[in-house]
């Protein structure tokens, strides 16, 4: 109990040093020792990432869910450590309600046959924007949001104790020249002798300056001012230096999060693409019904005034296949043990001597080997043969 009384003494002196030497540079009283100017410089740097990332952050959560309500409801279930409720989103909503209303109006006629084909692939839409939105939250939110609460908050603590004890040091600094103040008075009083018969007050005033000066020598010692500032030089470098180089992990940061960035961009390519390629499927099939469905448009057209031809979308051939097709073509290249060639659709480096690097646009040959993985195919370009992924590759005729 007693050496927690004294800790608790020790750490209220310490504190009110610091209150007072924190009010008296506010006031200009007191010198402050200023930070070096890389320091400076990266403490800048860290809070501007922190700014930015929070920034990103929000705008793409915003994109991610724009319904306020239903983020405020993810977050209160994040924070209770809950599973959020599985929820249709507008694409599922959008395509359940159209295939309700083509069954009601009947599956066998045009318009609830195209009700229903146009509700099937609004729920394909809507399960790609699912998988999207969960691989952005993994591979982009989740590292910004770790960065904030735990690096960040790390390099804050670090800098507020960094803050104390520059504090510490330029109050030993002030005491230090106290005392050498007090010590220099000590000698001009030792060399003037005490007053004779001059009267009561000024031997009084004399001996109260005396009891001062003496005070203050025992008090600020120029002996333990010295130590004391060596001590706290010695702290804060320490912790400068700590400090230092956590802020220069920013730079490896950034660089995860161009990584994180790079992802979240692949996201967003395979999920535009997809939707392409299902409105283009769909719009292959509403091309195929007979003409009287499609009468009802040109009739349409004619009432309005002016003839409105709707845009056939052209089919990319840089786009990947849709998902469903895609896979059956490789598993029907499995089940064979002859060779097709494969259109490459981005660059691959390859990640060991077993593996077949690519480059965009190039016409391998491709086939099945027992026991491989089914991710991967082996690939042969001339004399060169090697294991290759089958996301990067399409099928062709």
């Amino acid at each position: 109990m007693d050496f927690n009384v004294k800790r608790l003494a020790a750490d209220a002196g310490t504190f009110l040093s610091r209150a007072v030497q924190f009010t008296e540079e506010k006031l200009g009283q007191a010198e402050k020792t200023e930070l070096d100017a890389h320091l400076e410089n990266l403490l800048s740097r860290a809070e501007c990432t922190k700014q930015w990332t929070e920034r990103i952050m929000k705008q793409t959560e915003v994109l991610l869910q724009p319904n306020p309500n239903v983020r405020i409801e993810e977050f209160l279930y994040e924070k209770l450590d809950k599973k959020v409720p599985t929820r249709m989103n507008n694409h599922e909503l959008l395509g359940q309600s159209m295939i309700d209303s083509g069954n009601e109006f009947g599956p066998g006629t045009a318009y609830g046959n195209a009700l229903i084909k146009c509700g099937e692939t609004q729920k394909q839409v809507g399960s790609a924007e699912r998988e999207f939105i969960q691989s952005s939250a993994n591979n982009f939110l989740t590292p910004f949001r770790n960065f904030l609460e735990g690096d960040f908050k790390t390099i804050l603590k670090e800098r507020k104790l960094l803050q104390n004890k520059r504090l510490d040091l330029d109050a030993a600094k002030t005491r230090l020249k106290k005392a050498r103040v007090a010590d220099a008075r000590a000698l001009s009083f030792n060399a003037t002798s005490p007053p004779g018969d001059v009267g009561y007050m000024a031997s009084f005033s004399y001996m109260v300056d005396l009891f001062h000066v003496k005070w203050l020598k025992v008090v600020l010692g120029v002996f333990q001012a010295e130590q004391d500032l060596r001590i706290t030089q010695s702290e804060f470098d320490r912790q400068a230096e700590i400090t230092r180089l956590l802020l220069e992990g920013v730079s490896s940061t950034h660089a995860h999060h161009l990584r994180c960035l790079n992802d979240f961009v692949e996201a967003q390519t395979t999920y535009y693409a997809q939707c392409y390629q299902y409105m283009v499927d769909l719009q292959k099939q509403l091309g195929s019904f007979p003409s009287t469905f499609t009468s009802n448009n040109n009739q349409s057209s004619v009432s309005g005034g002016a003839s409105v031809s709707v845009p056939t979308i052209p089919v990319s051939a840089s786009l990947p296949a849709a998902p469903g097709r895609a896979s059956s073509a490789f598993n029907e290249l499995r089940s064979t043990s002859g060779s097709r060639k494969a259109r490459v659709l981005y660059d691959y480096d390859a990640a060991g001597s077993s593996e077949l690097s690519l480059l965009a646009d190039e016409v391998i040959l491709v086939n099945s080997v027992p026991g491989m993985d089914s991710d991967w195919l082996m690939g042969e370009r001339g004399n060169q043969k090697g294991k290759v992924p089958i996301t990067y590759l399409e099928l062709l005729n």
